[in-house]
């Protein structure tokens, strides 16, 4: 196992959900980090309580949109000094809008998946791998979904950026051989955080009802995971880890405690 302390790890997408609990993590281990979100007020309020509960470590908050390529580029050449050798890249920013079929999507809901999901991860990829490969060493972990393996109805365009997530990751193992650089993707099923809020466009009743009557899987599962794929000895890499809650067989097959069968 790695010991991780004084290293540094970025966490995209860490104000809330999955890259809130994947900071904590890696603190408690004595990781330096770099935590991003597209709300500042958000982000330096997890900085400041995670400075309060791990004092030994040094945290570095930013208001990062991995959309903006221009603001991700500047975002990398103005880190300071003594974060610039990132070890460890969680590319967690993401999100899904709607649930409609392909025919009745709206455009924009498609654009900002694609730009968030795909594009943004390729822009902070990049600019961390310039870092890695020049030092030999890194790793970079994707938070991609179980809409990477199997598709669902309405979920058309979500499913091909976790698709397109899941094909980068597979990609970038090949372009990155001969280089002691590793590359995971951690793919979830049915995570309760503010995911369905978001793809619901606020309407929190909706997002419930996704939940409703079954265990899912927790933030803390992921960051659970994803640790331990950044804990493994120098010479393994885990390629990939799905995990889903014990009540999901698949992206649409889900057995809720209701007297019902699985639907």
């Amino acid at each position: 196992m790695q010991n991780l302390n004084g290293k540094i790890v970025l966490v995209t997408g860490a104000s809330s959900g999955i890259g809130e609990a994947c900071a904590y993590k890696f603190a408690e281990s004595g990781a330096n980090l770099i935590i991003t979100s597209r709300n500042i007020g958000k982000i330096e309020s997890v900085k400041n309580d995670l400075n309060s509960k791990y004092p030994k470590i040094k945290v570095l908050a930013c208001q990062l949109d991995v959309r903006d390529k221009a603001g991700v580029r500047s975002f990398f050449e103005t880190l300071p000094t003594e974060f610039k050798n990132i070890d460890i890249l969680v590319n967690n920013a993401g999100l899904a809008h709607g649930l409609d079929k392909l025919q009745d999507g709206k455009i924009e809901d498609w654009e900002d998946m694609i730009d968030t999901n795909v594009k943004g991860l390729l822009y902070c990829t990049k600019y961390v791998l310039k870092i890695m490969t020049e030092r030999n060493s890194g790793h970079i972990i994707n938070i991609g979904s179980i809409a990477g393996h199997e598709v669902y109805p309405g979920g058309a365009v979500y499913c091909a950026t976790k698709h397109s997530v899941n094909a980068i990751s597979r990609a970038l193992r090949c372009d990155l051989l001969g280089y002691d650089v590793k590359v995971t993707a951690v793919d979830p099923g049915m995570v309760e955080t503010g995911f369905s809020v978001v793809r619901f466009n606020g309407d929190a009743e909706r997002a419930k009802k996704v939940y409703e009557n079954m265990t899912p899987l927790t933030a803390d599962d992921i960051a659970d995971s994803v640790f331990y794929a950044a804990t493994r000895p120098k010479h393994v890499n885990i390629n990939e880890i799905i995990l889903m809650p014990v009540a999901q067989a698949s992206a649409g097959l889900v057995h809720r405690n209701n007297g019902n069968k699985a639907v």
